[in-house]
């Protein structure tokens, strides 16, 4: 398949009407770096708020242990995307910064959003995917 149109950009200082920008955070939701400072600073993200949408910016907890224990928020958030069509969700490289985790540890958590088209993901993470 050709994801070429649904790669997240690398850098991502705006957004468009209906994108929403989709970041990794921690479950006290402590926006401090990172993808989640600029969630804060620039799309939304509330101090306080570790999961969800909020403002235009979607929380994906990352913190808490391994890849296992992301993958609830991720089925969340890919059930929470194909609810919403109208919406396109850009997913930064969760869990690859702070977190410490690679994308071939992340990107298979993300299996199921194949099939939803507006969910974007990361270049690398598609690589994993393929």
């Amino acid at each position: 398949m050709d994801y070429s149109k649904r790669i997240t950009p690398d850098y991502i200082n705006s957004l468009a009407e209906n994108e929403i920008f989709v970041f990794g955070s921690n479950l006290a939701g402590m926006h401090g770096g990172g993808a989640a400072r600029t969630a804060r600073m620039h799309f939304g993200a509330v101090m306080g708020q570790g999961t969800g949408l909020q403002g235009r910016s979607y929380a994906i907890p990352t913190m808490q242990g391994g890849p296992e224990t992301i993958q609830p928020y991720v089925d969340e958030f890919i059930g929470f995307a194909a609810q919403h069509p109208e919406l396109r969700f850009l997913v930064t490289r969760i869990g690859c910064g702070i977190a410490g985790f690679d994308a071939d540890d992340i990107a298979p958590l993300f299996e199921k959003a194949k099939k939803i088209d507006n969910i974007c993901l990361p270049e690398d993470f598609w690589k994993c995917l393929e």
